[in-house]
């Protein structure tokens, strides 16, 4: 079975991007969506990258 990343529909908060992420990586969401966060905050490059993983992210 391949592995897809995708974004999900199911326990989004915002767009589902850190959702398919933790998916993904079978990691946590709550970790995940910290380290969004952290990464938003330090610099403007983690909301960036979050707005455009959720342009390029197709849904499940």
């Amino acid at each position: 079975m391949e592995k897809k990343l995708h974004r999900k529909a199911e326990g989004q908060l915002i767009c589902g991007v850190c959702t398919g992420i933790a998916e993904y990586f079978n990691a946590d969401i709550t970790l995940v969506r910290i380290i969004a966060v952290i990464l938003g905050c330090c610099s403007g490059s983690g909301v960036l990258a979050y707005i455009i993983a959720a342009l390029l992210m197709p849904t499940e």
